[in-house]
């Protein structure tokens, strides 16, 4: 498979993966927390498809298109650990969460998830969904839409 084949089966895996847990928490209350901004494209899939959350996001940088810069008040900037300190300490219950932290180096990108995974469970409420490119440690991993290849998405319940 080509890098830009495969780059097009994970953006649509990433896109009915969202979806399929949006629909999934309609009617529960809870934020929702999108870890990796990047250049901005989930966090503004999540504002279209969740338009009456509230929607957080933390990343090292803010780097990403004009158009998808988060309010002030909902982007945390810094390394993940504070951030999600932070937020615990706040009370936050996120009810579905994108992780999408990573530099492409698999074994690290997988021991950092590995590592960040307790502290996202202290902000998750009970039966909230999580939506992750790396394998996250301390869940009840759950299958996804039919339209996601097995491992190309993990779905998890907290």
């Amino acid at each position: 498979m080509s890098r830009l084949d495969s780059m097009l089966r994970r953006l649509s895996a990433q896109r009915d993966g969202l979806n399929w847990a949006a629909a999934q928490i309609a009617d529960q209350p809870g934020e929702v927390l999108d870890m990796g901004l990047g250049n901005g494209r989930t966090y503004d899939h999540l504002r279209e498809i969740l338009p009456d959350r509230r929607i957080r996001v933390m990343d090292r940088v803010l780097a990403c298109h004009p158009s998808c810069t988060p309010p002030e008040e909902d982007f945390l900037l810094g390394e993940a650990e504070p951030m999600l300190q932070h937020l615990a300490a706040e009370g936050v219950q996120v009810i579905l969460a994108h992780y999408d932290f990573g530099r492409g180096i698999k074994k690290d990108d997988v021991a950092e998830a590995a590592r960040l995974s307790p502290l996202i469970a202290k902000i998750m409420a009970p039966g909230a969904l999580l939506v992750s490119g790396q394998p996250l440690v301390g869940f009840e991993q759950i299958s996804g839409p039919d339209t996601i290849a097995k491992d190309r998405y993990l779905f998890y319940r907290a």
